[in-house]
Order: structure tokens, then sequence, then C-alpha cells
């Protein structure tokens, strides 16, 4: 697998000189990407592109070729296949579509095959490509101004779909998430979900793993290595094709069986893997996982310059399943409230009110993170309210460094509220706009923690 993701030489067969076409994207983000090793293009209709030689075939090419990525028809890729074989690279990654994903089986039937007689290994077909942030490695068929790419970080995406994994990726690369890899696999004809997470299981960029997967062709496979790989990583994973409807949807996209909704959930369950019920919200826990956020215990302390955003954090966490209400001790509630104006409600939430200082904050974070009756801390800040400095984000992020208690921070607004958040995100903390979402994560997190110690 490593020839994938860490190879000194790829040769792009099916490189156009049109620019709108897939082979010729791939190749030209190859080279914008800042690739350190040989792009080779083939193409037997032309000499030049991009002010690159062209060769006619891959059998023309001398040099050794650890990665051939392929894009042309449906109805060619078998030839440019054997062409591959005959020159000794085995490791391809086929973009092209038309196989089971439109009803044409036999052709994919074929193509499997020849890999598997051959000992060749393929990710694809009909897939996005693949993206390694920390190796400059991308292999995507869109263009860089039409989708960003992420910097590196702990974060691997492992996407069925081609066109989520796309969409998703340009959101989070936005909301400054990091990654180490993306990998869109199709219609998993040779390289399946369940090699792709063995694969990272052992790499050493990847702090934590998502999935989006429509249907499983292997499912003893599949159950044995989520068993084995969230053991070792965490893995947050949304199925596709849980509804009748989207099951037949799941079909005609990849080619795979969707299977029954409570089946998956069954095995989710069973392997410690944590099942996210919406794409945003495996993002929410990924960013957790991937700051190194570990919920010890379940007890949460809010602190809030809200009152309403206060309520509804506690609303939330109540309705919780893995999360209750933390319980100030005695110590320090006395101690808080010798600190603060009778204004100040010190209980749970811990409400600093609207006339709330960047010191007030500092007084309740430093107080709280030394309360043993506290796991986690549920901080809001409406950096609206006119006595809060931007020096917050420097008390909050050196609060975050000395305690080992999860801080997670919410809050909601604009372009200032943003870009503070990010510069907390840029520093290792989790942001959240919204008090539920962060909830809904945190109270993944404790079950996956929980799940750990008895796995």
């Amino acid at each position: 697998m490593k020839n994938f993701f860490e190879p000194h030489s790829i040769a792009v067969v099916g490189v156009s000189r049109n620019p709108n076409k897939v082979g010729h994207v791939i190749f030209k983000n190859l080279i914008e990407g800042g690739f350190a090793g040989d792009v080779i293009p083939i193409n037997p209709e032309t000499s030049q592109i991009l002010n690159y030689k062209v060769y006619s075939s891959i059998t023309k090419v001398s040099k050794k070729i650890d990665l051939a990525i392929i894009a042309v028809p449906a109805n060619v890729v078998l030839k440019v296949v054997k062409e591959c074989n005959h020159v000794n690279v085995k490791n391809l990654l086929i973009v092209s579509a038309g196989f089971g994903e439109i009803g044409n089986k036999k052709l994919e039937d074929e193509l499997r095959n020849y890999l598997n007689e051959n000992k060749m290994s393929a990710i694809g077909v009909n897939c996005l490509g693949i993206y390694d942030a920390y190796h400059n490695l991308d292999a995507l068929f869109i263009p860089r101004y039409r989708l960003r790419r992420p910097k590196p970080g702990g974060i691997s995406f492992v996407c069925q779909s081609g066109a989520i994994g796309a969409a998703i990726l340009d959101k989070a690369t936005e909301e400054h998430h990091t990654f180490s890899k993306f990998i869109s696999y199709g219609n998993a004809t040779d390289i399946d979900e369940s090699d792709l997470l063995e694969y990272l299981a052992e790499d050493k960029h990847t702090n934590v793993i998502c999935l989006y997967i429509e249907g499983i062709k292997d499912g003893e496979k599949f159950f044995n290595t989520l068993k084995k790989v969230s053991k070792i990583k965490p893995i947050v994973a949304i199925k596709g094709g849980l509804t009748e409807q989207g099951g037949k949807a799941v079909l005609s996209h990849t080619g795979a069986l969707a299977g029954k909704k409570e089946v998956y959930l069954g095995i989710f369950k069973q392997t410690g893997v944590i099942y996210a019920e919406s794409l945003e919200e495996m993002f929410d826990v990924a960013s957790l996982l991937e700051k190194g956020v570990a919920c010890k215990g379940n007890r949460v302390q809010i602190i809030t310059n809200g009152g309403g955003y206060g309520i509804l954090s506690t609303d939330a966490i109540s309705s919780a399943h893995n999360l209750v209400l933390a319980s100030l001790s005695s110590e320090t509630a006395s101690n808080l409230k010798k600190a603060f104006p009778p204004t100040v409600s010190v209980h749970n939430p811990l409400d600093l009110v609207g006339d709330a200082t960047t010191e007030r904050y500092k007084i309740a974070l430093e107080a709280c993170s030394k309360d043993d009756g506290i796991d986690a801390i549920l901080l809001i800040v409406l950096y609206q309210t006119p006595l809060i400095t931007t020096d917050i984000v420097e008390v909050i992020g050196e609060m975050h460094r000395e305690t080992k208690k999860p801080i997670v921070v919410v809050s909601t607004g604009g372009e200032f509220t943003q870009n503070l958040s990010y510069s907390l995100a840029d520093s290792g903390l989790p942001t959240f706009s919204y008090p539920e979402n962060a909830v809904k994560a945190l109270d993944k997190l404790a079950w996956y923690e929980q799940k750990k110690r008895v796995l």
C-alpha cells in the first residue's frame, strides 16, 4: 500500500490536452500540489502537455513506475491494466467509471479477475482519487481552485462516494480541520475499505479514521478488521443507504448491496466504532479525537456568558446518553462566590453574565480545572459582549495547555467570532458554533472511552 501514498514516480494514463478532462486535471494537480517525484503523462495522440514529454504508452517508459493512475474510458481500462502488468507496474489508481455501478458487472468482474491472477493492486474503479497531505500527493480529479486541499493533520477520511468526499473535504478545510489522507475508493473492485482501514491503523500520521460506506461485499472481513483497527485507532463511521430507498440508490451508485440498518449498527457497537448520524457529526467527533480530547469521565461543567446558551447546553447534557452535569465542590463554589459579583450564578451552568470580562473567564477556568468533580468543561464564549478582549484566546489556550481536562469551546457569530474560533482551533482546541453539536460529539466520545475499557 505504501506505493499508493509514497510513490517516487507516477504515470498518468489518459492525460488529455483538454484542461477539463479528468486525466489532465489529475496531472496538473500532481504538479501544482508539489509532488516531489516524477510525473509521467501517457497519451498516444500527442507529444507534449504542460511542457512535459508525453509517452504514447506506459510500455514506452524506461523509468521504474511505482503507481499508475488510469483515467481512460471503461472499455479501454483492461487493455491499459495489461500494459501496466507487462512492465511490472502493480499498483493502480483507476478513476474511470462505467462498470458495475451502471450494470456493467461483466466488465468489472473481468478486470477484478485479471488483477487477482496477476497479483496487482488497485484503488477504484469509479472513484475521485486520493490525497496525502504529508507527501504532497494530490491525485484528485477536481481542480484545486474548486476544492481546497487541507493542511497536514491527523484525520484520514475513507469515503466510498467521490461527490460526498469532495464536498466534505472542501467544507472541512474551510473549518480548519487538518488531514493526513483522503481516499475515495468507489466500487472497491480490488482494494476495499477493510484493506484501507488496516493500512491507516499503522499510518503514523493518522490519529483518527473517518469512514463513509454505502455497501460491504465481504461482511466477515469488514467485521474482523473493525474489531482489530478500533483497538489501535478510533474510527468514526457513517453508513449510507440505511433506508429501503437509500439502499436502492446505493446499488445504482457503486453497485454494492446496502444491507440492513440493524446489522451495521450492531457491528459498529460490537467493534467499538463510533457511529455518526450525519456527516457534520462525523467531523465534530473527529475534531475532538484529532486534537487528543479524551473523556476519562462523564461529568461536564458549563461556563457561559449567555444564560440562554447555558440553558440549551443543560438541556443537551441532560438528554445525552453518556454525560451528566457536574456539581461544583463546596470549596470551588465558595472561592468563586468570593471572586465574583453577586450577579454571577455559581452553579452548573456557571453563568458569568453579560458583563463578563476576560479575567472573569480566567478565574472560572482555573477553578473548574482544579475541581476533582469535573471531568470536562463546555466553555461558551460569546465574543460580542463588550468587556471580553481578544486576549481571551491566549487565556483559553494557556489553560488548555496546563490542564488535562478537555475544554470544548462554543462560540456563535460572524467573521469576528469565526476568526477567533479558527485561532483556537489552530492551537489545538476543539471549537463549535452551537452547544448541541458540541454536546453530541462529547457524548459519542464518552461512549467510545467506556467501550475501549471492555473491548
